[in-house]
């Protein structure tokens, strides 16, 4: 019998033998290049060895047999029970005698007598393709010296049936005396910081990014959700940090005499981020290594020391890696008020009766269908998680253990609250909204709908279909549509969050906040689609928006028609300037800084040519200057454009048709005029002359035409139409993204294209 095996011993094929974790270290260390701190494997052979010794087996059983897993306290008696037994059993000699010589052997490896390991238990049915098992059985941190390693052993050995390990195998049909255990014994890396990181976005399940938690000292808060930590998101094809979040901080785990204790991070530390953007990008490159290694999305944790970065574990994540074809879309029918908010988790909604627990001692409480209310959960938590609508913890982040678990269960979380204990009583109503990424508490339970997207083998099309895109936490949803990238994102969107007026924030000396805010955004919403074109239109606010935002009034006139007043190309060239460069700065740091050359800037409400000439004459003085490799559109939405659609050709490399603003200037009709309305067409024979005028001129000048107002998402007569011109894409609300496809499909059989 095999009782140890070092790491570079072993690989994934080893998995009966040494688990799913030590068998994944053991592939790491022989198959790829990332650091990962050597150790050896105590075997399920070695399992079997202890508990055939300790005639173990069949008393567990019996107490196995009298298990009722909806009962809790029934649940924790007999895994009490279990344990006690298991703890109580001796190793035989010859083992123990194994663990200690290979023990020894690592502590004068690095020349010190009782080397700081870490003890990671190691199960066989632990980071599968298909369950995570995540936090099942025990980790034990600085162990030193061969009577804390051998308890420690014996510990792990143990937590192969805590409550959670035995009601989650119940829950999975797992055999509980076919899953066994391994233990590894690993050099502790002496943590600076540490944190969790995903291959993928792990909410919303875009491929394109790595995702990033880090805080200080050990890994353990991390994972456990005990602190809020720093966030980072970096998009693999460019190695680029997209955005970044601070988190509190406010404890780490350290190493002390006997173990680990808990230590209030310092100040100075919590004001700062926990690694570098250099450390980020490094780890992202070695997230990226391991996921091409395994071929498939992964979760790993790391971890830093004085000497470097470490990659510590890695599993295969087993949430997003295996939604289906069929997206499915939340969205809220109701709004009330908004009683806290957070990081969601998922991109979901739940409402129920909250239930305020802050104990596991009083988990037996819990009912069905309430919202769990906690500080943060831990792996002991499970039996009542899987029961929640939805949960919400004061603490943690999204690779905490209330995220992970949740993402598994499929039900909304709302962590990282800071005061959801606090401010949400017992047996209150509430609804928990995630389907943006800062996560909504609602007073009572407001109604909502599920709408389904089936994405399985769609057909392709000559005509480009595109969406239309505000909200850049969205887009990352979005993006994983069959589509041919954005035909419209707005600025409005992400200005409206900054929520100040622009030349305000210049007055008050914030030039820099508006840029790193607006470039995190416009950079979201090019990342979540790259490298598919995302067509990002500048600022089209309007008098009275723009007076709405703070300080807004003082720079904003009053017009009796802000539609057709100073909106557009017209604010860019007069007092507005000093705003529009700073519009123009924030696109040229996504492009530069963060690499992301999908995006083609447009120009709304461009009147004359000589607007467009003097807006060009901005970009270029702001290093964005139109050429092969940077692109410049403008919306067709003013019948001079149409008719000097010759002219605005040779300043722009494309138009993109606004149909309502089209029809207001074509028919003449104030477009929110409710007395009019019904007169308000974009299918009237005049609007589809200045459309049919407009892409057959274009297209004399090579250039292309889209169109991303709302009636190609609303009437399939008027798609056919524009299909029928030849229009070279077509932008549409994401809801109806796939039926605009099928449709544009069908026509174009129809016309043989």
């Amino acid at each position: 019998m095999k009782f140890v095996l070092w790491f570079d011993e072993i690989s994934k094929k080893d998995v009966p033998l040494v688990g799913g974790k030590n068998a994944n270290l053991g592939e790491m260390i022989q198959h790829t290049k990332v650091p990962v701190p050597p150790g050896f494997a105590i075997t399920t052979e070695a399992y079997d060895y202890f508990m055939r010794e300790n005639r173990l087996e069949e008393k567990i059983k019996k107490l196995i047999s009298r298990l009722d897993k909806k009962n809790l306290k029934n649940l924790r008696k007999i895994g009490k029970s279990i344990r006690e037994l298991i703890l109580s059993g001796k190793f035989p000699e010859d083992l123990k005698n194994e663990i200690i010589d290979n023990y020894g052997k690592m502590s004068k490896k690095f020349n010190t007598k009782n080397l700081a390991v870490a003890v990671r238990s190691s199960a066989t049915a632990e980071d599968l393709g298909d369950a995570s098992f995540a936090g099942q059985q025990e980790t034990y941190i600085n162990v030193r010296g061969e009577k804390q390693l051998l308890n420690s052993v014996k510990k792990c050995i143990a937590s192969l049936f805590t409550d959670r390990a035995i009601s989650y195998r119940a829950d999975k049909g797992f055999d509980h005396f076919k899953v066994k255990l391994s233990v590894g014994v690993q050099k502790l890396i002496f943590s600076k910081s540490s944190g969790v990181m995903f291959s993928l976005d792990p909410d919303s399940g875009n491929k394109n990014f790595v995702y990033i938690n880090s805080s200080y000292g050990l890994g353990d808060y991390v994972v456990q959700g005990r602190v809020n930590p720093d966030g980072f998101f970096i998009l693999k094809s460019t190695r680029t940090i997209i955005s970044k979040r601070k988190g509190s901080k406010m404890t780490m785990e350290v190493r002390s005499k006997k173990g680990v204790k808990k230590k209030t991070t310092p100040k100075k530390l919590r004001e700062n981020f926990s690694i570098s953007d250099k450390d980020a990008i490094k780890l992202a490159e070695y997230c990226i290594h391991i996921e091409n290694h395994y071929k498939r999305p992964m979760d790993i944790e790391w971890a830093k020391d004085k000497d470097g970065l470490y990659i510590v574990q890695a599993r295969p994540e087993t949430v997003q890696s295996k939604s289906s074809d069929v997206l499915k879309k939340y969205i809220l029918k109701e709004k009330s008020k908004v009683i806290l908010v957070g990081q969601s988790i998922g991109r979901k909604i739940g409402a129920g009766k909250a239930k305020m627990i802050i104990s596991a001692k009083e988990i037996s409480k819990f009912k069905p269908g309430e919202i769990l209310v906690t500080e943060m959960t831990d792996p002991d938590w499970e039996p009542i998680m899987k029961m929640a609508s939805g949960i919400i913890t004061d603490k943690g982040g999204r690779t905490s253990h209330a995220a992970i678990v949740s993402r598994e269960l499929g039900i909304p979380a709302i962590v990282g609250t800071l005061h959801g204990t606090k401010k949400i009583k017992t047996g209150q109503d509430i609804t928990v909204d995630c389907t943006q990424e800062r996560g909504r508490v609602w007073k009572g339970i407001l109604s909502y709908k599920v709408s389904k997207i089936d994405v399985k083998s769609m057909p392709k099309t000559k005509t480009q279909i595109m969406v239309n895109v505000g909200i850049p936490e969205r887009a990352l949803v979005q993006g994983q549509l069959p589509v041919d990238g954005v035909g419209l994102a707005r600025e409005e969107f992400i200005i409206s969050s900054i929520g100040e007026h622009p030349l305000a924030m210049i007055k008050n000396h914030k030039e820099k906040i508006f840029i790193e805010k607006l470039a995190e955004g416009i950079s979201k919403i090019a990342a979540a689609f790259y490298p598919r074109p995302v067509i990002l239109r500048f600022s089209d606010f309007k008098t009275n928006e723009y007076a709405t935002l703070k300080g807004g009034k003082e720079f904003e006139p009053k017009e009796n028609n802000p539609m057709i007043g100073w909106r557009g190309a017209s604010r860019y060239i007069s007092e507005f300037e000093a705003a529009f460069r700073l519009e123009c700065r924030a696109l040229k740091k996504v492009r530069d800084e963060m690499k992301l050359k999908n995006i083609i800037p447009m120009i709304p409400f461009c009147r004359t040519i000589e607007e467009a000439k003097e807006t060009l004459k901005i970009m270029r003085e702001e290093g964005l200057k139109r050429g092969k490799n940077f692109k410049v559109y403008v919306m067709a939405e003013i019948p001079s454009n149409i008719i000097l659609a010759d002219k605005f050709s040779n300043y722009f490399d494309g138009f993109s048709i606004g149909s309502n603003d089209l029809t207001q200037l074509t028919l003449g009709i104030d477009r929110d005029s409710q007395r009019l309305a019904k007169t308000f067409n974009e299918r009237d024979l005049a609007v589809k002359r200045m459309i049919e005028m407009l892409i057959k001129t274009a297209h004399k000048y090579g250039r292309k035409v889209g169109i991303c107002g709302e009636a190609p998402s609303y009437f399939p007569d008027f798609t056919e139409f524009l299909v029928r011109q030849g229009i070279d894409s077509i932008s549409v609300n994401p809801e109806v993204a796939i039926k605009t496809r099928l449709l544009v499909h069908k026509i174009e059989k129809k016309l043989k294209r």
